[in-house]
C-alpha cells in the first residue's frame, strides 16, 4: 500500500531537486523517513494550563509528565515505550557546530525519575550554549509499545520565552496533532489561529476538550466549539475528555467511569491512526507536503511571470514604442516647421509691403500739404533734402522691421525643435545694409515754368488793351474820346489783374507738376525697396529652409538609428522572454502534474488556480 504514496513523495523530492530547492528536498526526505517509521508520533499543543501533560498521563495511565500547581512545561517532553522507565534530557549541538549536511548527534543526559519535573522545567540536564533540548521519558506501556509516541509541548508563552521549542515540537514532525482546550471556555481566537496555521501543513488535527469534569454544561461548550471550527473552515473533530475521570477509573478499574471520561473514543482514534498511518495518514501527509512544496515552488515562478509582464511594459518593448513615437513626432514636427515657415514668410511679405506703403503715403501727404502753399521755385532745394532724407529713413525703418521679423520667424520655427534640446537657431543673422540710400533712385528736378518779364509785359498789355477798349467805347457815349484818363486807368487795372491771375495759374501748374513728379519718384522708391525686401525675405526663407532641413535629417538619422537598435533589442528580449515563459509554463505544468498525482491519492482534484499566475 505504501508504494502509491511513496511514488508520489519521491516525485515531489525529484521536483524539489530539479528546482534546486535543497531545503524543501530535506523536508521531503524527513517526511519520507517519518512516514516509513511505523510509530505514530502525536504532538500535543495548546495554550498554558489547559491540561496537556495530564492528558498524556491519562492516555498511558502513568504519571509520566509532571503536573500540579506551579508546574510549567518549558522543554518538549517525548513519551515513548521502554522496557524500563527512564528519563533523559536530549540536546542537539549549538547551531553552526558540526555543520554541513552531516547527521546531527543528539547528546542525552540521564535524569533521575524524581527529577523529571526539574528536567521538563529546563533546570536539570540542560547545557548552556547548546542547541534545542527536549526531555525523553520511557514508560513500559502496551499502547506505547504498539508504536504510539506522545510529545508534550510548552504553552505558547513558554515557547516565546525560551526562543522556540525546537524541531521535536514541530507539527511537521508529527503524524497527529492534538490541540487541548479545557471546557471552562470556548475556543479562543489564538487557538483558532493556531489551528489554521497547523492545518496549512498538517491534515490530521484533533481538538481535545479537556476537564469536562469541571463544567456541567461541557456538551454545550463542545457544540459551540464545533460551530466555531465549522465557521473557520477547520475540519477537525472535537473529542471531550476528562483526565481526572480516566485516572480514577484506571485506579478503580471502573469501565463505566472510563467510558464517561471520553478517553476510549480518543484512544480508538489514535489506534485507528496507528493502523492507518501507512495508508490513509500517509496519503493525507503527502497531499499536504505536495501543497506546501508546490506553493513554494510556484510562487517564484508566478512572481517571475509577473515581473516579465511588468518589464514588457517598461523594458525594450517600451523603448521600442518610445522610439516609434519619436519617429512619428519628428514627422509631425517636420510638417509643422515647414508650415510655420511658409505661413510666416507670406505674412511678412504682406506686412512689409503694407508698412512701406503706409510710410510713403505719410510722406506724400506731407508733400501735398507743403506744396499747397509753397512755390517749387523757392522751396525746391530745401524740400529735396527733406524728401531724400525721409525716404531713406522710411526704407531703413522698413528694413529694420524686416530684420526683426526674420529673427522672430527663425525663433518661431526653431520652437518646433525645443523638445529635442538642440541649439537649433541658425548661425547667421541679418544686418542693416550700409548703402540703402545709394540704392534708392535719384530725384530729378522737374521742369518748372517761370513767369518771365516779357510774359508779364505781354499778359499785362493783353489785359489793359481789353479794359481800355471796353471802357473807351463806353466813354464815347458821353462825348469823351476813346483814349482818355478813365479808359487808360481802367486799362492799367485790368493789365495788373491779368498779370496776377496768370501768375497764380502758373504757380498751381508748377505745384501740380512737382506733386506729380514726386509721386512718380516715391513710387519708384517703393518699387525698388519692396523688390529688395522681397529678395531678402526669399533669401532668408531659403536659408532657414536649408538649415532646418539639415537639422531634421540629422535628427531623423539619430532617431531612426535609435529605433533600429530598440527594435533589435526588443526582438531579442521578446525571444528570450518567450523562451523563458515557455520554460516557466512547462515547470508549472509539471508542478500541476505532481500536485494532481498527490491529490489522486484520496481521489481529490487539484485546487483550481493554485498554479495559475497571480495578477
Amino acid at each position: 500500500m505504501a508504494g502509491i504514496w511513496l511514488d508520489a513523495l519521491d516525485e515531489i523530492a525529484r521536483t524539489c531537486s530539479a528546482h534546486g530547492r535543497d531545503d524543501l528536498l530535506e523536508t521531503v526526505r524527513q517526511k519520507r523517513a517519518q512516514l516509513l517509521d511505523p510509530k505514530l508520533r502525536v504532538l500535543v499543543i495548546g495554550e498554558p494550563n489547559q491540561g496537556k501533560s495530564q492528558l498524556i498521563n491519562a492516555i498511558i495511565n502513568a504519571p509520566a509528565c509532571p503536573v500540579g500547581d506551579g508546574r510549567t512545561t518549558v522543554l518538549p517532553t517525548v513519551v515513548q515505550h521502554a522496557e524500563a522507565a527512564y528519563a533523559a534530557v536530549a540536546q542537539a549541538p549549538a547551531p553552526g557546530r558540526g555543520g554541513g549536511t552531516a547527521v546531527v548527534t543528539v547528546e542525552r543526559t540521564p535524569v533521575a525519575l524524581n527529577q523529571v519535573a526539574a528536567g521538563v522545567a529546563g533546570t536539570v540536564g540542560r547545557r548552556s550554549g547548546g542547541g534545542p533540548a527536549y526531555v525523553e521519558i520511557g514508560v513500559p506501556r502496551a499502547l506505547l509499545g504498539a508504536g504510539l509516541v506522545l510529545v508534550d509541548t510548552p504553552g505558547a508563552d513558554e515557547v516565546a520565552a525560551v526562543g522556540g521549542a525546537g524541531p521535536v515540537a514541530s507539527p511537521g514532525r508529527a503524524d497527529t496533532v492534538l490541540l487541548v482546550s479545557d471546557s471552562t471556555r470556548e475556543l479562543s481566537v489564538t487557538e483558532l489561529d493556531m489551528l489554521l496555521h497547523v492545518m496549512r501543513s498538517h491534515p490530521n488535527v484533533l481538538v481535545v476538550q479537556s476537564k469536562t469534569d469541571l463544567v456541567a454544561d461541557w456538551r454545550a461548550v463542545a457544540e459551540r466549539n464545533r460551530q466555531h471550527l465549522a465557521d473557520a473552515g477547520i475540519p477537525a473533530p472535537v473529542i471531550p475528555v476528562s483526565a481526572t475521570l480516566r485516572l480514577r477509573a484506571a485506579t478503580a478499574d471502573d469501565r463505566d467511569l472510563n467510558a464517561e471520561s471520553g478517553f476510549p473514543t480518543l484512544i480508538a482514534r489514535l489506534r485507528r491512526d496507528m493502523s492507518g498511518k501507512a495508508d490513509q495518514l500517509a496519503r493525507g501527509a503527502v497531499q499536504a507536503v505536495a501543497r506546501t512544496v508546490v506553493e513554494q515552488l510556484a510562487a517564484p515562478l508566478r512572481a517571475e511571470l509577473a515581473t516579465q509582464e511588468a518589464e514588457e511594459q517598461s523594458g525594450p518593448i517600451s523603448r521600442l514604442h518610445a522610439a516609434q513615437r519619436e519617429v512619428d513626432e519628428l514627422r509631425r514636427c517636420s510638417t509643422r516647421w515647414q508650415n510655420t515657415l511658409n505661413d510666416e514668410v507670406a505674412d511678412l511679405l504682406s506686412d512689409i509691403e503694407y508698412d512701406l506703403r503706409d510710410r510713403t503715403r505719410q510722406i506724400l501727404r506731407a508733400v501735398d500739404d507743403a506744396f499747397d502753399t509753397a512755390d517749387p521755385l523757392v522751396a525746391w532745394d530745401t524740400f529735396q533734402d527733406w524728401l531724400e532724407r525721409s525716404l531713406v529713413e522710411a526704407a531703413e525703418a522698413n528694413h529694420e522691421w524686416l530684420i526683426q521679423r526674420c529673427d522672430w520667424i527663425a525663433r518661431r520655427v526653431a520652437a518646433n525643435f525645443a523638445r529635442y534640446g538642440y541649439e537649433v537657431l541658425p548661425p547667421w543673422s541679418m544686418t542693416m545694409p550700409d548703402d540703402i540710400g545709394e540704392r534708392l533712385p535719384e530725384l530729378e528736378r522737374p521742369k518748372i515754368d517761370r513767369f518771365t518779364t516779357g510774359q508779364k509785359l505781354f499778359t499785362g498789355m493783353k489785359g489793359s488793351y481789353g479794359g481800355m477798349l471796353m471802357f473807351g467805347l463806353a466813354t464815347t457815349l458821353a462825348g469823351m474820346p476813346m483814349i482818355n484818363p478813365v479808359s487808360v486807368g481802367i486799362g492799367a487795372l485790368f493789365g495788373g489783374k491779368s498779370i496776377r491771375d496768370e501768375s497764380k495759374q502758373l504757380l498751381r501748374r508748377r505745384q501740380a507738376t512737382v506733386k506729380t513728379a514726386i509721386q512718380r519718384h516715391v513710387d519708384d522708391v517703393f518699387v525698388r525697396v519692396i523688390r529688395d525686401c522681397r529678395d531678402a525675405v526669399r533669401q532668408v526663407q531659403r536659408m532657414l529652409r536649408d538649415h532646418f532641413t539639415g537639422l531634421t535629417e540629422e535628427l531623423q538619422e539619430a532617431i531612426v538609428q535609435s529605433f533600429r537598435s530598440a527594435k533589435q533589442e526588443a526582438d531579442t528580449d521578446a525571444a528570450q522572454r518567450e523562451q523563458r515563459q515557455r520554460e516557466i509554463r512547462l515547470k508549472m505544468t509539471r508542478l500541476a502534474a505532481v500536485y494532481e498525482q498527490a491529490q489522486q491519492l484520496s481521489g481529490a482534484r487539484a485546487t483550481p488556480g493554485l498554479l495559475e499566475p497571480r495578477a
